[in-house]
């Protein structure tokens, strides 16, 4: 597995161990003797490659009875650096295994099982991360639910994946959660930030008049507060207005013409100018009338301007009169 894809691996494991079982930095490491005399041989920055793996400060810590294992081991190539950087760099926690009582020290396994998980109910009460490089304390240690573990091989240090029983509990605990959260939606306890608001103002109005409203009012309230939910329509300013359908040929010929027509009025309107009055008629005494002396009447029709002929020529005049006597 490349180097990039397991830290992501192991900062995703971290974090559920924080949500699942509250580990929080700094994380107190718990170191055995064969673990800290490895990283030694390996020439291996132990804090550093520590915070690497964990992604998050740590806090080194190793037991009496570890290092009294170590100064057994004084003779081998590599310890006693691995016990200068115990006594410097790592905090040592009191296991209760003094060497007055246990004038050996005890096991790995008997004196971290009893640190980690002091009253055999298979919890890590103080949020150990437990660096063991025995596989068979390992085994041990992996039934306490809630422990990360590390160990080193080939000068990699590895992070075990979530035991069985750690991710059983953290199962059930998010699944009590969940089925929390069913019981508050359906018991109507939780609402909504836009009901608590309404509520806060129905109970202040309440509080001013010192009378409660019927509940069928209450009910009226909410279904009138209730937002509408539909379709929406576009915003007016990013639609196109309609532009207007081209008249035919007909109307076409016809709008100017009555446009004309109102311009005229409008102008003759302005103006004040009335319409030409028609011409009168006028009667005229036939010459046959002065000779007789005035005794015969004479009848003349007008011309009017309606009675041209179809060839253009004036209109002839007819006139009726009456012959004088002899």
């Amino acid at each position: 597995m490349p180097r990039a894809k397991r830290s992501k691996q192991y900062r995703k494991l971290m974090e559920q161990f924080s949500m699942g079982f509250g580990y929080r930095v700094p994380y107190q490491v718990l170191v055995d003797a064969d673990f800290i005399a490895e990283a030694n041989k390996c020439k291996m920055d132990l804090v550093r490659r520590l915070e690497d793996t964990l992604h998050g400060e740590v806090k080194p810590m190793i037991t009496q009875c570890s290092m009294r294992h170590l100064y057994e081991r004084k003779s081998e190539p590599g310890v006693e650096a691995a016990i200068e950087q115990a006594k410097t760099q790592f905090e040592r926690r009191r296991c209760g295994h003094h060497p007055d009582e246990y004038p050996e020290p005890l096991s790995a396994l008997e004196c971290i099982q009893s640190v980690v998980d002091p009253k055999d109910n298979s919890l890590n009460k103080h949020r150990y991360v437990c660096a063991i490089n025995d596989d068979a304390v390992r085994a041990s240690i992996r039934q306490i639910a809630g422990t990360p573990l590390l160990f080193i091989r080939r000068s990699v240090m590895i992070m075990e994946p979530m035991a069985t029983v750690s991710a059983k509990i953290r199962s059930k605990d998010e699944k009590s959660k969940f089925r929390a959260e069913l019981k508050t939606v359906v018991g109507g306890k939780r609402k909504r930030e836009d009901d608590s608001d309404d509520s806060d103002q129905d109970g202040n109005e309440k509080q001013g008049t010192g009378k409660s409203d019927e509940p069928e009012k209450l009910e009226e309230k909410k279904k009138s507060k209730k937002r509408k939910r539909g379709r929406k329509e576009p915003n007016p300013l990013a639609v196109k207005k309609k532009q207007p359908k081209p008249a035919s040929d007909g109307q076409h010929s016809k709008a100017p013409e009555a446009n004309e027509a109102g311009a005229n009025e409008a102008d003759a309107a302005e103006t004040g100018q009335a319409e030409a009055p028609k011409r009168k008629r006028r009667r005229r005494r036939g010459r046959g009338a002065n000779k007789a002396g005035g005794d015969a009447t004479t009848e003349e029709a007008t011309v009017t301007p309606n009675t041209a002929n179809s060839t253009g020529e004036a209109p002839a005049v007819v006139s009726n009169t009456a012959n004088a006597e002899e």
